[in-house]
């Protein structure tokens, strides 16, 4: 029998996770060293990849309380068309979340079977349907911006206070599909520390340059609130560049190369085929998620501001929650690829109760802390009563379901990281239009309960969602 090839063996390029002191795997880990994710302690490989994986989203969740911290000195309308903006984006977010689920899948499925040349191919296939996906949607959104405001039920003022803010975050969703898919071809290959760096970079230049293009610091010109969205659009690309420049060292397992970047018809297939779950899935939250801001809306623009406020914050502790549960999706795929399903299916309830924990924190410092969290973003709101009731009831009726939460987002990765993408979008189908929609629109119009009846209609399906898909994924067959 012939020796295998480096390419055929991953573990010849990844070290054991045992193989030496946590502290310093965790240190091996953050700067970027490759491991071993199908064998060793279980916990240990849920832990080295979990902390830099929290860390990526709490970068991410940067990005959604960065805007709405400094566009709050600019009134009412900035938030509102912030809000708005951040709405549709949900959309192009699913199909980013999407395809990044399959090229997360392939990715880690043939790294964990050893077949590194296969798993290149899949990371090449993936940029290229993302290049091209983001300039289809990109385009059409920066001319269209002010009508796209206008569409999600914008007063005129909102209308023409965000349309530069719309035109400059929709129109680089090349820049989001990129920026999601790269990452994503990181967690697949285990590289979770190049996915958080990557985030870091990206952030760093946010927050630098937020405030110099909103409020016209030093050289810089005053945009107002599309300086924000600009700020956002050029971190993001400095971030894509960063992820380009890792995927193209050679001597990392999963590289861009040429035989990578050209055209495979049948990597091509194998991920548009397992992207459609994952595009189905996000695609129906956020489009339920567009949905619940149209009912909010009518209750004002001062409502609306404070609808933004709560859900950015809780974006903030929900992104990195969603980190921890992106380990699922590795650990899932590469053991599953090798062979170990046991040890794949063990790995998700370890998961579950480490997020399940930090849920249950978060939901009682926002019980305790929901009005000092609110008011740091309302202080020269022209309503701030009406902006902090909002927020608070934000806050405070969507967490009371956030256990259940914590399960629903492993076990969901749990069936993306197995490729079996279409499980989520039927569960998501259910509990977001079947109880979801139609329970916010009861409660917000014919009981009267205004933006308050919407988030205790998020926090009934959510905690309805989390208890379906726990109970499919103990009675499908994975070996």
């Amino acid at each position: 029998m012939n020796a295998p090839s480096p390419d055929s063996a991953p573990a010849s390029r990844a070290a054991d996770v045992d193989a030496v002191p946590l502290g310093q795997a965790l240190r091996d880990a953050l700067r970027g060293t490759e491991f071993d994710y199908t064998r060793g302690s279980l916990a240990r490989a849920v832990l080295l990849l979990a902390v830099p994986m929290v860390v990526e989203m709490g970068m991410e969740s940067l990005f959604a309380i960065a805007d709405a911290w400094f566009v709050k000195d600019l009134g009412d309308d900035a938030l509102a068309s912030v809000a708005l903006t951040e709405a549709m984006a949900t959309i192009v977010y699913a199909i980013a979340i999407g395809l990044s689920m399959a090229a997360t899948a392939m990715v880690a499925r043939r790294v964990g079977a050893g077949d590194l040349p296969g798993a290149r191919r899949a990371a090449g296939q993936a940029v290229r349907v993302g290049a091209i996906t983001g300039l289809v949607l990109g385009v059409p959104c920066v001319i269209f911006a002010r009508e796209l405001l206008g569409l999600m039920g914008a007063s005129a003022r909102v209308q023409d206070t965000g349309a530069g803010y719309a035109g400059f975050v929709l129109g680089g969703n090349l820049v989001i599909l990129l920026l999601f898919l790269n990452n994503a071809i990181f967690r697949g290959a285990g590289d979770a520390s190049i996915a958080m760096k990557a985030l870091v970079v990206s952030n760093c230049a946010n927050l630098v340059l937020d405030p110099c293009l909103i409020f016209g610091l030093g050289p810089f010109p005053e945009l107002g609130v599309a300086g924000a969205g600009l700020a956002t659009l050029i971190g993001r690309g400095l971030g894509v560049a960063y992820q380009f420049k890792a995927l193209a060292r050679r001597e990392r397992r999963v590289h861009l190369d040429a035989d990578a970047l050209r055209h495979h018809g049948a990597d091509v297939r194998e991920l548009l085929r397992t992207s459609y779950g994952g595009v189905g899935q996000f695609l129906l939250a956020t489009a339920s998620w567009m949905v619940l801001v149209a009912i909010v809306a009518p209750s004002g623009d001062a409502a609306l501001a404070g609808h933004q406020v709560g859900v950015r914050i809780l974006m903030f502790t929900i992104l990195p929650a969603f980190g921890l549960s992106n380990a699922t999706a590795t650990l899932v795929g590469q053991n599953l690829g090798a062979g170990h399903v046991p040890r794949a299916l063990r790995s998700v309830w370890i998961v579950g109760l480490w997020n399940m924990a930090f849920m249950g924190a978060v939901a009682i410092v926002f019980f305790a802390f929901a009005p000092e969290l609110v008011a740091l973003f309302t202080v020269h709101a022209s309503d701030r009563e009406t902006m902090q009731r909002v927020g608070v009831d934000c806050l405070r009726i969507i967490s009371l379901g956030y256990v259940f939460y914590a399960w629903g987002m492993v076990t969901m990765q749990a069936f993306n990281g197995a490729g079996r993408t279409m499980v989520p979008t039927w569960l998501n189908l259910v509990c977001f239009w079947i109880v979801e929609v139609p329970l916010a629109w009861t409660l917000a119009g014919p009981f009267e309960l205004g933006p308050a009846g919407v988030y205790w209609s998020v926090a009934a399906s959510e905690s309805l969602l989390a208890v379906l898909s726990i109970i499919v994924f103990k009675k499908l067959r994975w070996g």
